[in-house]
């Protein structure tokens, strides 16, 4: 059934984005929250506590994450746009997913934030101009990363963390 860890693949940035490119990655930026809610729609408690492989976080983690991690990703978009190629402050995702909150608030909460983020962060994207989408911003672990190259890897960290969940639901006969 292929890698749990990267059920749609790992990150490849692209070589280019084109204009057609990016309204697509814009698209799924904006879908995301409604296609989370859908991966976990109808699970019980016990189904959401449940890891989706071996020695992985929960499905309640990954909702959760995806909020921590998005808003961090929407602060660099701010940051770039605001600074000369600021260097940003990578974050702990492994510790923040072992926080109280993260193991134990209902989804229900970080959806209505993915939700909320989402709607924010795309009137923001869909404002940029084409100069723009070429600022960087300077990821210690990275080095500087445009831009465009974020929003592709934003909108794949949607699909990979969504396809976690739903092929947890297929695996399991959650359907």
């Amino acid at each position: 059934m292929g890698d749990p860890s990267f059920p749609v693949g790992r990150f490849v940035a692209p070589e280019a984005i084109t204009p057609d490119d990016r309204e697509r990655l814009l698209v799924e930026i904006e879908e995301a929250p409604v296609r989370l809610g859908a991966a976990v729609s109808g699970l019980t408690e016990a189904q959401i506590d449940t890891p989706y492989r071996d020695g992985g976080w929960t499905v309640r983690q990954v909702v959760h994450h995806l909020p921590d991690s998005h808003l961090n990703s929407y602060t660099r978009f701010r940051l770039a746009l605001t600074e000369d190629e600021p260097t940003i402050r990578p974050y702990q995702e492994g510790r923040w997913a072992e926080l109280p909150d993260a193991r134990t608030a209902p989804v229900e909460v970080s959806l209505a934030l993915l939700e909320a983020l989402h709607r924010r962060w795309a009137l923001l994207l869909r404002s940029l101009t084409p100069e723009q989408w070429v600022l960087r911003f300077r990821h210690p672990d990275l080095g500087l990363v445009p831009l465009d190259r974020n929003l592709a890897l934003y909108a794949w960290h949607g699909r990979h963390h969504v396809a976690h969940i739903t092929s947890l639901r297929e695996r399991r006969g959650w359907l």
